[in-house]
């Protein structure tokens, strides 16, 4: 498998059949197959703060990521795999995607390409926020998840207006804030769970084909049966 825009040096990295494409080492929008994949596309400019935030000094464009989202989604129609976003990721919109219900469950993402979406919250898997998340998968089997809300209270995004906002916050203890790199943490249970739905879809392409070829076989031997079943002339 290739699990794709992931951070280099990070969880995907020394498993055993898993390919990882980690910047600068290798650019996941060049991927060429043939394995399934793991797409984590970058989401920052998808996001709620794809501006750059209220004290962002350059005002970003939304879905401005360089194709790195058109690339994974395109990498896991073709590949097979699944795709992993922010909850309310405007790329949905952007490609056209159908938005998954927020309390869980398999929805058709209604392309017409057999991708499915939904919605599941990280916090189930290890996370220490709830980091609720959406999913596109492709050609594989759907696996139930843990589905609806996990509990967890705490905050992923800064949400401040201002620096005095934030310095309240942190003075009176209102929210409890995670690190950037904590909240970019795929627990090691979600990326278990985001292979094994990869790795169905190896699965379920070695089905096919072996029904293909039990299917090519019975009509080969029915065409046998006929022609011997067939009078001979003279």
């Amino acid at each position: 498998m290739a699990a794709l825009y992931v951070v280099p040096g990070g969880c995907y990295y020394g498993l055993p059949d898993v390919v990882p494409y980690g910047l600068p080492e290798r650019d996941a929008r060049l991927y060429a197959g043939p394995f399934p994949v793991v797409a984590h596309p970058p989401c920052e400019r998808w996001g709620r703060y794809w501006h750059g935030g209220p004290s962002a000094k350059v005002r970003r464009l939304l879905g401005d990521d360089g194709g790195c989202f058109a690339a994974a989604l395109e990498s896991v129609r073709r590949w097979g795999g699944v795709l992993e976003h922010p909850e309310a990721s405007a790329a949905w919109d952007a490609f056209r995607l159908r938005k998954p219900p927020r309390y869980g469950g398999w929805v058709s993402a209604g392309m017409h390409d057999g991708g499915w979406t939904c919605c599941v919250e990280q916090g189930h898997y290890g996370h220490p926020a709830a980091k609720a998340t959406w999913l596109y998968a492709c050609g594989t089997k759907l696996p139930s998840l843990t589905w609806g809300k996990c509990g967890k209270r705490i905050r992923l995004d800064d949400g401040f207006h201002s620096a005095a906002e934030r310095a309240r916050s942190i003075k009176t203890g209102i929210c409890q804030r995670l690190s950037k790199r904590q909240r970019m943490m795929t627990p090691l249970p979600f990326r278990d769970l985001l292979l094994a739905i990869a790795a169905s879809r190896s699965l379920s392409l070695r089905n096919q084909q072996v029904g293909e070829a039990a299917s090519s076989d019975a009509d080969q031997m029915n065409r046998i049966g006929s022609m011997n079943r067939m009078p001979l002339g003279g």
